[in-house]
């Protein structure tokens, strides 16, 4: 009876806590979209709120004024994102599986030169001259997508993953006469789900909220991203209130016929919006991950 009791408390504490975790997480997202439907007199009056006093759709009708617009920017941002992420693992997953072959001659010196990008920059002019003069990759889905192709950090990540897989697969498929891609693809792909659906997820958020790639090689409106398409219409806003406040006369409701904190949370809420339903199918190989990889002996 007595341990009955303790099992029961713990798992009552256990559940408090984990209920609280959710709550920390949860009300941000829930004051987001309360400020984005919220009007701007309300917020300058009662502050953020988590139930808005007055339900207003102005700042999604100003973001939306023109939806081809919109939906331009996801269309790039989508084809960046999950073509930018389909390459990622398939180029990460390549070189790490050949950095954990301990028979791979070369596997120490490009360690180490990977390694050493990692302490290193070449610095944005380079980068740029790159880009541009080099390669002239400008205003095309290849600058959005070759910048964030790769990460060092990715590859040791999955290059421990597969140091931890049983060496005798390799042994015995090679000794049964497979090749190194037909190892790769049929036998090393399929146990390391958990680490290229980590990566992968990873990779699928650094693409979406990538803009810098944009702001940098891109000028075609067509071919902005989601991100730098808000930022630049965030800017426009502050610009306009700015032009409006220098204004001899500007009352209140002029100031809120263009709304800037409400916009701003809209704003937050259409680019992290996709994303939420996303992640969810991911949590699993999360989990997953953190037992997949011991040896059983």
């Amino acid at each position: 009876m007595v341990r009955g009791f303790k099992i029961r408390w713990s798992q009552i504490v256990l559940n408090v806590f984990f209920i609280s975790m959710a709550i920390f997480f949860i009300v941000p997202l829930w004051s987001l979209i309360s400020i984005s439907l919220s009007n701007e007199l309300d917020i300058a009056k009662y502050g953020y709120r988590l139930i808005p006093k007055n339900w207003d759709f102005q700042a999604y009708r100003f973001i939306l004024d023109n939806p081809f617009v919109i939906l331009g920017a996801y269309k790039v941002t989508i084809i960046i994102s999950f073509v930018g992420s389909f390459l990622s693992v398939l180029m990460i997953s390549m070189c790490a599986y050949a950095l954990s072959r301990s028979d791979f001659k070369y596997r120490r010196i490009i360690t180490f030169y990977l390694f050493f990008t990692m302490l290193f920059s070449g610095g944005l002019v380079p980068y740029y001259i790159l880009m541009t003069k080099v390669l002239q990759l400008q205003n095309t889905y290849a600058a959005l997508i070759l910048p964030l192709l790769g990460s060092v950090w990715y590859i040791f990540l999955m290059r421990t993953f597969f140091q931890q897989l049983p060496g005798s697969l390799v042994e015995s498929a090679t000794i049964d006469g497979a090749s190194e891609w037909r190892i790769y693809l049929t036998i090393i792909m399929p146990l390391s789900t958990p680490v290229l659906a980590t990566v992968g997820i990873l990779q699928l958020l650094a693409y979406w909220n990538s803009w810098l790639q944009a702001l940098l090689f891109v000028d075609k409106p067509e071919l902005y991203p989601l991100q730098y398409l808000l930022q630049i219409m965030m800017n426009n806003i502050q610009e306009i209130l700015k032009n409006m406040q220098d204004g001899i006369s500007v009352d209140a409701g002029q100031l809120a016929a263009i709304p800037s904190e409400s916009t701003r949370m809209a704003m937050c809420i259409l680019a992290i919006g996709p994303m939420l339903f996303i992640f969810p199918f991911f949590q699993k190989y999360f989990a997953k991950g953190l037992t997949v990889g011991s040896v059983k002996g």
